[in-house]
């Protein structure tokens, strides 16, 4: 029997998965680029098969901002459960330890003011930074053990929305590279009865919400047409930067990889921005304070 070959073409845009819990953020991405038989893809950072939520995915030229998105704070909804502590501080590892729960939901709450703001955070074995190239959780997996430096994070806002007696649900808007496995962890140290992360959504990362997403499924059932409908502008992992506006000469120079002058029409402070010709994206821009901008990256017509 012959199958027929699928025909990748090209597709630029940004999806916004809901990605569901138990898969890999690489499988839903191969199964969203297949739906779009999109030739090019990538995603904005990982969500662990045990999460859910908000995963943005790249086709085409957007894949050229995927990096960008990395920096934005993240917003989730948390469930840990109490008494009980895993080898990997979440739901899919081992039973270490199990302590009878001696506090109420005053001595939560009370707990959780230590852990907002600024914080120290020792990121957790079962985890995909590196040593010497090797990916913690793999040396994790062979019962190894290195030392990690502490580092610090901020957890902008930690909300109680709810309490059951030996399990809660939190909200945790957070910077980037916050590990809510070990908050978790830390909160359960903190009640002196141990915790793990039993369901982890993801629901916001910087101005993106979960309320704009869609699963899997739902595409699975569209028309061609109406798929499309869901793919967002490049731009759209951009649109915290400030935008630059050039006209004809300038934008040709641009995206030639040429630098630009821009003092004389705009004022834009020095960093990153989104520079855009009479009709299109052209690409990211670092603008140096003076009036010049450089390209970054550029985005093809």
């Amino acid at each position: 029997m012959n199958k027929t070959r699928r025909s990748w073409q090209r597709v630029d845009g940004v999806l916004l998965l809901n990605k569901p819990s138990g898969m890999t953020s690489n499988s839903a991405l191969q199964s969203a680029r297949r739906q779009f038989s999109a030739a090019k893809a990538g995603h904005t950072g990982t969500l662990d098969p045990l999460a859910s939520g908000l995963l943005p995915l790249c086709f085409g030229e957007a894949t050229k901002f995927s990096a960008d998105l990395l920096e934005a704070d993240k917003t989730y909804e948390a469930e840990l459960l109490f008494g009980v502590t895993t080898d990997t501080g979440d739901a899919e590892g081992v039973v270490l330890q199990q302590r009878p729960i001696e506090f109420g939901r005053c001595d939560l709450e009370a707990a959780l003011t230590r852990f907002r703001g600024r914080i120290s955070q020792v990121p957790p074995m079962y985890s995909a930074l590196k040593r010497n190239g090797t990916p913690l959780y793999q040396l994790a997996r062979q019962g190894i053990e290195v030392e990690r430096k502490a580092r610090e994070v901020t957890i902008d806002e930690l909300r109680l929305l709810d309490f059951s007696g030996n399990a809660c649900r939190l909200h945790v808007s957070c910077s980037k590279g916050t590990y809510i496995r070990t908050l978790a962890e830390d909160i359960g140290n903190a009640l002196t009865c141990g915790a793990h992360l039993t369901a982890l959504r993801r629901v916001a990362i910087g101005p993106l919400s979960i309320s704009d997403a869609v699963t899997l499924d739902q595409l699975s059932l569209l028309s061609e047409d109406d798929r499309a409908s869901w793919l967002l502008a490049p731009d759209t992992l951009l649109q915290s930067l400030p935008d630059v506006h050039l006209d004809d000469e300038a934008a040709l120079r641009f995206s030639h990889g040429n630098p630009v002058n821009i003092a004389g029409n705009i004022k834009v402070a020095q960093g990153k921005c989104r520079v855009y010709g009479a009709t299109r994206l052209l690409g990211l821009g670092e603008a140096d304070g003076l009036g010049g901008v450089k390209p970054r990256r550029l985005v093809c017509a």
